[in-house]
């Protein structure tokens, strides 16, 4: 590796632990200062939907640059209502209870969550990830791809390279929270 190269590896390393650093603390709440709930509240009132509904948002700005913004909001009913019972696991929309169950299982694996926070720092090749010391040989870090681009959590992006899809930057980033204890 040229002297050039490590010196903007290094680089890039000390900007994403400064990224991180700074988000380390976020803010609480002020207290009363729920506006997307007030917000997503009088939603919900004006759709009828009394048994209420989930709201994630979110504004990143990766290691790399990238940014996303994101917000999703489902209603309670149809999100209880995916259990696929009787039917061979499949419901209204042609296999989201299998969809939702195999999404999850492939964040179940500390080797794909470590790939994804990865990627999403900016190693994006399968050579970069291979490099990375705990993640096994090249067959299980291209097997661990494979599992996760099937769920939906990377998708190719040409030339050998990794990225999460935009519109799951931010839902990743909430279940990795959510996780958290």
């Amino acid at each position: 590796m040229k002297l050039e190269e490590r010196v903007a590896e290094l680089e890039r390393r000390l900007a994403a632990l400064e990224s991180v650093r700074a988000a380390a603390g976020p803010p609480e709440p002020a207290e009363g200062d729920f506006r997307a709930l007030e917000g997503w509240r009088e939603q919900l009132a004006g759709l009828g939907a009394e048994a209420g509904g989930v709201l994630f948002t979110g504004t990143v700005t990766l290691p790399t640059g990238e940014r996303y913004e994101w917000q999703q909001a489902a209603l309670t009913g149809p999100l209880l209502a995916r259990d696929g019972a009787g039917d061979g696991g499949e419901d209204e929309d042609g296999g989201g209870a299998d969809r939702t169950a195999d999404s999850l299982a492939a964040l179940g694996s500390p080797v794909r969550l470590r790939l994804l926070r990865e990627i999403l720092a900016g190693r994006r090749t399968a050579a970069e990830l291979t490099a990375l010391d705990g993640v096994g040989t090249s067959g299980q870090v291209y097997h661990h791809l494979r599992q996760l681009t099937a769920a939906g959590w990377l998708h190719a992006a040409g030339r050998g390279r990794h990225e999460v899809p935009g519109a799951r930057v931010v839902p990743l980033l909430v279940l990795l929270s959510a996780a958290t204890p």
